[in-house]
């Protein structure tokens, strides 16, 4: 009567959790066989699981991503406008790689399949080394096959089937093998890791992904200043050639007429527009000559992009289970299983004991 009312109640006191604790440790250490049985089963698993595995290598990169610096550039302005000089037509940095934006470039399609196509050794690409370790040419037999395709031919003659080959291993890269990250969101230090069963494919690979984005980046960023130096450098090179004509043909025009009758202007009107000519294209070739300067500059900030802190150095790190680890783990983990599996069992003989008791 007792118990039903406390059942009723729904009150749990301390004699009851003290019984409680007796009785499963009293019926747990009477399943000590079938405890220990799933312990030996859990050594041999763990013990199978390490040998089986094969270790995992990181291979990282760590670089600080410089942004461009215009404060110099700024103060030039002030003096530069005395002049008649708009810096700021001059280009500027771009935001396309500032920030978290760079780090999506890494995990792209286009510089994930750059890096695939791009040599492993003297006789094999990158991808070719990834499909052969990860056996990729079993696991998809049934569906493409990898052996009768050559992906060192250019990649605009590639077919329908590389291209999705190649996207699809650079799918499995960029969700399982590829970590871009910051390691403190304030600083601007960007980690790349690369992780793989194969040593040499995960060091070879971070070292060339690396190398194709920084090209990348480099080409992009200063894509706008670099045009703008070739034109300035373009036009200061035309009006250099127009001067130097201008030059000469003022010296032919004094030379045909050495000493002029000051009484006669007539002789001088020729000399005095090829000094005249002289005058504009040195007033225009000086202008030139002070925005090329700059732009120079502005350039200049713009180059230095990534620099590299750490690189990928063998033997690389890496992590495995080891034998004894992978024992232990191995019984801890089917001995919870044979817990679960034993307090659940009585619980339920319990309950069908007592239903059946209530019945009769």
């Amino acid at each position: 009567m007792e118990e039903q009312k406390h059942i009723v109640d729904d009150k749990i006191t301390l004699r009851e959790v003290v019984l409680r604790f007796k009785f499963w440790l009293s019926y747990f250490i009477g399943q000590w066989k079938l405890l220990f049985l799933a312990g030996l089963i859990g050594l041999g698993l763990g013990a199978l699981a390490s040998v089986l595995k094969k270790p995992v290598y990181h291979a990282e990169t760590t670089f600080v991503l410089e942004e461009s610096d215009m404060s110099g550039l700024g103060q030039m302005s002030g003096l530069a406008s005395l002049v008649g000089v708009n810096l700021g037509s001059l280009g500027s940095s771009s935001g396309l790689f500032q920030g978290d934006n760079i780090m999506e470039l890494y995990r792209s399609d286009n510089m994930l399949g750059k890096t695939l196509l791009s040599p492993f050794d003297d006789q094999s690409l990158l991808i070719d080394r990834y499909i052969s370790f990860q056996e990729l040419d079993k696991k998809w037999k049934r569906k493409v096959d990898l052996t009768a395709m050559d992906f060192s031919k250019p990649r605009e003659n590639f077919t329908v089937s590389q291209d999705s080959v190649l996207k699809e291993i650079s799918k499995l890269i960029r969700e399982k093998q590829l970590s871009v990250e910051k390691p403190n969101r304030k600083l601007t230090i960007i980690q790349v890791n690369v992780s793989s069963k194969d040593e040499k494919f995960a060091k070879v690979f971070n070292e060339t992904l690396v190398d194709k984005v920084n090209s990348f980046y480099f080409e992009t960023k200063t894509k706008k200043t670099a045009e703008n130096l070739e034109i300035l450098q373009s036009q200061a090179d035309s009006v250099r050639k127009i001067l130097d004509q201008s030059l000469a043909a003022f010296a032919s025009s004094t030379d045909r007429v050495p000493n002029p009758n000051p009484l006669l202007q007539a002789a001088t009107v020729d000399a005095r527009k090829k000094q005249v000519d002289v005058q504009a294209s040195t007033a225009v070739y000086t202008e030139i000559v002070k925005n090329l300067e700059i732009a120079k500059v502005n350039h200049r900030n713009n180059s230095p992009l990534i620099q590299i802190i750490d690189t990928p150095v063998l033997p690389l790190k890496r992590s495995e289970i080891k034998l004894v680890k992978g024992m232990v783990l191995g019984a801890i983990a089917v001995g919870f299983i044979a817990l679960l599996f034993l307090y659940f069992g009585e619980l339920y003989r319990i309950h069908v004991e007592e239903k059946q008791g209530q019945e009769i």
